[in-house]
């Protein structure tokens, strides 16, 4: 595949992160994020320019959601910060089984931390432990429920346009 179709693959995939979160914000920001854009960050799994269009994505999406008063300049920075580092270590995981663990591991840690921590106007602070919790659980479910399903979904296709991913043996 040539280098204009992974920057395109790349940027159509960020857009689609961010449409999806924008979509339902009610549910995508706050202490507990069901966010659909997060079903995707299983796709370095299989393409390694998904890493920059999430991230690039999630920015776009906390930025606009900052606009709409759904968040802060610590969810554009931190919220960013924690789709690079799930990205590109989704990228590296071995197992398709694998694959979310690195969005919900960096999410709940990074995002819960930022929850307890950082003033957020109308949210009551939580301790730690919850914040992790509630999104790590929200992250799961949507990393799992969906992004699992998205993920064979989109590796059989593959297969049967003869076309394969980074991961396939």
């Amino acid at each position: 595949m040539n280098k204009t179709s992974r920057l395109t693959r790349g940027a159509l995939i960020g857009a689609a992160y961010a449409a999806l979160t924008l979509a339902l914000p009610f549910i995508g920001f706050g202490p507990v994020q069901f966010r659909a854009g997060e079903a995707l960050t299983v796709l370095p799994f299989i393409y390694p320019e998904a890493v920059w269009g999430l991230t690039a994505g999630c920015f776009v999406a906390n930025f606009i959601g900052m606009a709409l008063g759904f968040t802060t300049p610590w969810d554009i920075l931190l919220g960013t910060l924690a789709t690079l580092i799930a990205a590109y270590a989704t990228s590296r995981v071995k197992s398709p089984w694998l694959a979310p663990a690195p969005p919900v591991i960096a999410n709940a840690v990074i995002i819960g931390a930022m929850l307890t921590f950082v003033v957020i106007p109308g949210f009551a602070h939580a301790p730690l432990y919850y914040n992790i919790l509630t999104i790590g659980i929200s992250q799961a479910t949507v990393c799992y429920l969906a992004g699992i399903p998205l993920l064979f979904f989109i590796r059989r296709f593959n297969k049967q346009n003869g076309s394969t991913d980074k991961n396939e043996s």
